[in-house]
């Protein structure tokens, strides 16, 4: 099982380097033929409106669209921005693929980042640390989206079968909690995938 980051922006070192912490096989996703070797793949946080013209630009938007309902994806702030159905603001290439609509950069500008600690019952007892920088809001979901985590009533953790969404960074943390929950996703649909 192979897990891809996808390298075009933003926090693609962290990402492999949690899941090397945990001992997964990563690799950076930068073409359609990196993309043909993982079973999952993640978008990592960083900026929205340049990941998106640079997917778009290479191709991998519509490579990406082909293996939606089958390759497991997890949206990381910009990534889970570029998941959703509908974007409020300033709309960058989107995927499309997640049954959210979504504000960009909802929680305020760079200044206004913070650090908390979320539940996330379904995970496990402890919270877990959360970064929001320059965080997107989900404004709704429709029922087949599954809420795994909230902060202040929101929903900023949102699954969707292989779809996996995050308003915040793990990445920047030193807990791999949901690193490794992504990991079981992606064993899982792989199974369903292959029949077994």
């Amino acid at each position: 099982m192979q897990i891809g980051v996808l390298d075009i922006q933003g926090s693609v070192e962290e990402h492999l380097a949690m899941l090397g912490k945990i001992g997964a096989s990563a690799v950076a996703v930068k073409t359609k033929k990196d993309l043909d070797e993982v079973d999952g793949l993640i978008i990592p946080g960083g900026e929205s409106t340049t990941i998106g013209k640079l997917m778009k630009k290479y191709r991998l938007d519509e490579e990406i669209k082909k293996r939606g309902d089958t390759l497991t994806i997890w949206g990381s702030c910009a990534g889970a921005i570029l998941l959703a159905k509908k974007i409020r603001n300033r709309k960058p290439d989107a995927l499309g693929l997640m049954d959210i609509e979504i504000a960009r950069n909802a929680y305020g500008r760079q200044i206004d980042s913070f650090e908390t600690k979320l539940s996330v019952p379904s995970l496990r007892k402890q919270k877990i640390p959360a970064i929001f920088i320059r965080a997107p809001r989900v404004k709704k979901a429709s029922p087949k989206v599954k809420v795994l985590a909230e902060y202040r009533g929101e929903p900023v953790m949102l699954q969707q079968e292989n779809l996996l969404a995050t308003m915040f960074h793990p990445e920047l943390t030193n807990d791999p909690t949901i690193h490794r929950y992504f990991l079981e996703l992606v064993a899982t649909y792989a199974k369903s995938k292959n029949g077994y």
